[in-house]
């Protein structure tokens, strides 16, 4: 007798190494271990290479007795003794082998599933030496047996068995590429990636990847030499198939239509709710088998096939003639859970999405489904009651073209359902296409749910109508969200009343109202996040970290950013992380961390690059860019702001437009492409003038600073400080000084730029690598220069003040508050603030009797006697100075 006979393997193996290791772990724990797993998984490959592996443990021999040949329980002993070469099995087998060590394999036990567990039993209890490895689509379910069940293979096994057998090797990218999706798409079944890799003479990997929509039929030409219910992927199903009993096929078959996995309840919706305890006994026999497994992991257990294993299901209910019956109940059972989870969308929209997320695939077949009968009422109803799925999913590109179709089976309706539908269409486009689309949707919506008396969906309606169009026009914008605002607090729609107030934080903080944007964002994030509202919670959070750094709190932009992120991130989609994401970067580029602003960054950029469907990210890419310029890579920058613009351009110039082009002006500009830099800096003029942002109109006045002459550009930077300061923006405003330094004679250029020093130490804020490195001045350099010593002593507003001093509006009136000088403005201020004149002429660098000249033409100006009448009429002008 040989020391095993194992049988012959005709293929390398491939992969597998984490499961051939806890295989061995397990027979070093247990004496009876069973190999499970569905048909063409690996079972007996596993079991063969292991026993090969672990042979030396068994002196005594590997006994390798094949099932699959007998439907006899009788023969199973005769097998098991003629593979360790005994004369007869008419004795005990136990009885021959005593004290012998001996691994026996049982390969194939599934339909003789009594006589291979009688056999088993017996050795591993009368044999002490003697242990048990057993392959079968189901356990044995003895006392004492470990059970091993056979995962898919990896991504990169899968890969590498199929580049193993395939007779031609994928070359290309692109081959490549179709390959690794085609082994996803074969659940990792070695079997069925070899059937595939089988065609690689005759068809190349993206044909191959194309059959699979048709896998049964390209899935048949398997070698000769193994059985034949290994030689074809339908043979190998049917298989199992044949063994279940009559009850359990027909729920095998109903199973197949759910998509993306299942819950007990919906199992007995689509059985047309037979007893509970019926179905759920069923199950417990199909994930025996091999056919369903459970995920006992949640608060519900779920269950689910392998796609193969589900494709092989709903072929067999196509020839049951009974699967347009379980496509409706199917589409019944979602309508139920879709509405029964509906209170939860005003309560606790986290609650929801939990509970409507795990069925998006269900949620979407039955969907299609229902669209596309004669009477398409309920599938029209059910994408109605979907599109917050959509807009926070990251599936919006799918949400409009069910949408779509929902509105087009009943276009000249105008009912409560079409208003929902039509709102709904806004509400996805929102996050996924927006620039028009949604205004339209949603001002169509408001006008039938107010014809309808749907209260509820016009006040959606009005809300989306301002969100659509505060992108190009912030008055219109904040008119509607102040209605909507108004009328959802007569209906009590708490989302309505959040979302309007963010979107008009939104608008206050684009408009550079800085001081009346953060109350209004703050009030709207408290109840948005309270009710599980993560998406607009997150934009707000985002726009306040932004006002935060315009005005020059970095630490505090951090947090917000950082808290951004994460409210966005267990939404798992690309727009609302996106978006936070690129303002904690530029928040951590501002501060100087360029390597934490890639890291927040970079992650989502992979992850956008790799999306089926280009998402909508606004400022992903222009936050991409910058990150480029400010570590010296213009040309990488440049790249970025035009793929940004591209996704902007259009007949639609929106908020985000000027924003783009400043960043990709400043990129031309450092390539040395002055020409298209003026062009962009001058289109992102206008854009901004016309909608009214102060904090871009001022950027694009310092883009085209830097390419005009002297005169020009030392005209263009004042008017940009004079913006930034009206409007607060501070560490703009130190931009600015710096720029300004270089028209200035040497003790005042020194003197600003000691003041922006001090400035950006007070406020966080280093010098970006990239501006005026010929001015890069330290107080090591200059710290026996008195101008600098002088000037690290000026505050912001003081160095702001000393560089526009005697600069004013020509044709400036000859009395009252409007004709005083820039200079004679900052005197005012400071005698008000009770400084005294040498005083004032130490902290502006003048004579004192130079302040006291000040002083009376001020007075003759203002027709004002002393300081007491000058504070009285200056300080409605100061008060937000």
């Amino acid at each position: 007798m040989s020391d095993h006979n194992l049988p012959a393997q005709l293929t390398t193996f491939v992969g597998r190494a984490a499961e051939l290791s806890a295989i061995a772990t397990a027979l070093r724990g247990a004496r009876l271990v069973t190999v499970v797993g569905p048909g063409g998984c690996g079972k007996t490959r596993l079991a063969v290479e292991v026993a090969g592996r672990e042979a030396e443990r068994w002196p005594d021999g590997v006994w390798w007795a094949d099932l699959a040949s007998t439907g006899d329980p009788l023969v199973v002993q005769e097998l098991v003794a003629a593979a360790g070469g005994l004369l007869t099995a008419s004795a005990s087998l136990a009885g021959q082998i005593q004290d012998r060590r001996i691994l026996v394999c049982l390969d194939n036990c599934e339909h003789v599933l009594g006589a291979a567990a009688e056999v088993a039993v017996a050795l591993v209890r009368a044999c002490p030496h003697v242990t048990v490895l057993a392959t079968s689509r189901e356990p044995l379910d003895v006392a004492g047996e470990t059970v091993w069940r056979v995962p898919p293979l990896s991504g990169d096994d899968a890969v590498a068995l199929f580049n193993e057998r395939s007779v031609q090797a994928a070359e290309s990218e692109v081959a490549r590429a179709a390959v690794r999706t085609a082994c996803a798409r074969l659940d990792g079944i070695p079997l069925a990636i070899e059937l595939a890799a089988a065609w690689s003479g005759a068809l190349s990997a993206q044909e191959i990847l194309r059959g699979l929509d048709d896998r049964f039929s390209l899935l048949i030409r398997g070698p000769r030499g193994v059985a034949a219910r290994h030689q074809t992927l339908a043979a190998s199903m049917a298989w199992s198939h044949d063994l279940l009993d009559e009850a359990d096929r027909v729920l095998f078959r109903r199973l197949g239509v759910f998509h993306g996995g299942f819950t007990l309840a919906a199992a007995r919706g689509v059985c047309g709710r037979p007893d509970e305890m019926a179905v759920l006994g069923g199950l417990r026999r199909l994930v025996d088998k091999s056919l369903v497994i459970a995920d006992t992991g949640g608060d519900v257990t779920r269950y689910r096939m392998l796609e193969t294993i589900r494709r092989y299901a709903v072929a067999r209910l196509d020839a049951s003639a009974e699967l347009d019956l379980i496509r409706d109940r199917h589409l019944d059972t979602c309508l139920a859970m879709i509405e029964e989870a509906a209170p939860l969308l005003a309560q606790d929209k986290d609650a929801w999405r939990a509970t409507i997320e795990a069925e998006q695939e269900n949620l979407r077949a039955a969907t299609e489904w229902g669209l596309s009968q004669d009477d398409p009422e309920r599938g029209r109803a059910l994408t109605a009651a979907l599109p917050w799925l959509w807009h926070l999913g990251g599936r919006g590109h799918e949400g409009l073209v069910l949408l779509h179709q929902a509105i087009e089976r009943g276009p000249a309706e105008r009912t409560r359902l079409q208003a929902r539908l039509l709102t709904g269409l806004s509400l996805v486009a929102d996050t996924t296409r927006p620039f028009g689309l949604e205004y339209d949707a949603a001002q169509a919506a408001l006008d039938i749910a107010t014809e309808v008396g749907d209260a509820p969906t016009a006040c959606l309606a009005r809300l989306l109508s301002a969100v659509g169009v505060f992108y190009q026009d912030f008055d219109t914008g904040w008119s509607l969200a102040e209605a909507a605002r108004e009328q959802a607090r007569q209906a009590g729609d708490g989302f309505v009343i959040d979302g309007a107030t963010a979107l008009m934080g939104i608008i206050r903080h684009l408009r550079d109202e800085h001081e009346e944007a953060v109350p209004l964002l703050r009030e709207a994030v408290q109840g948005l996040v309270r009710r599980g509202d993560r998406g607009v919670a997150s934009t707000a959070l985002a726009f306040m970290a932004s006002s935060a750094v315009c005005t020059g709190d970095l630490l505090q932009a951090r947090e917000l950013a950082v808290e951004a992120v994460r409210t966005a991130r267990p939404l798992a989609d690309y727009h609302r992380i996106g978006s936070a994401a690129g303002v904690l970067a530029t928040v951590e580029a501002a501060a100087g961390r360029l390597d934490a602003a890639h890291a927040a960054l970079d992650p989502i950029v992979r992850l956008v690059a790799d999306a089926d469907a280009p998402p909508f990210v606004p400022g992903l890419a222009r936050a991409k860019g910058y990150l480029h310029l400010q570590a010296g890579r213009p040309a990488d920058a440049v790249t970025w702001f035009k793929r940004e613009a591209g996704r902007l351009d259009g007949d639609v110039e929106s908020y985000l437009t000027p924003q783009t082009l400043i960043g990709l002006a400043a990129a031309l500009r450092s390539i040395g492409d002055t020409q298209a830099a003026a062009s962009a800096a001058e289109r992102a003029l206008k854009v901004a003038q016309r909608i009214g942002m102060p904090r871009v109109v001022a950027d694009a006045l310092e883009q085209s600073a830097y390419l005009a002459d002297p005169d020009q550009a030392e005209d263009l930077h004042h008017q940009a400080l004079a913006l930034r300061t009206d409007h607060g923006l501070w560490p703009s405003c130190i931009d600015s000084l710096e720029a300004l330094a270089t028209f200035t004679s040497s003790p005042e250029a020194v003197r600003l730029l000691a003041a922006c020093d001090r400035a950006r130490q007070d406020m966080g804020f280093p010098r970006p690598p990239q501006n005026h490195a010929d001015l890069r001045t330290t107080a090591e350099d200059k710290a026996h220069d008195p101008a600098w010593t002088e000037g690290h002593t000026l505050s912001l507003q003081d160095a702001i003040d000393y560089a526009r001093r005697a600069r004013g509006k020509r044709g400036r009136p000859s009395t009252g508050w409007a004709s005083l000088t820039p200079t004679e403005q900052t005197v005012v201020r400071l005698a008000t603030e009770g400084l005294s004149n040498p005083e004032i002429g130490a902290r502006l660098f003048m004579s004192r009797s130079t302040v006291k000249t000040h002083l009376s033409h001020i007075y003759a100006k203002l027709a004002v006697a002393n300081r007491t009448e000058l504070a009285t009429i200056a300080s409605p002008h100061l008060t937000n100075r």
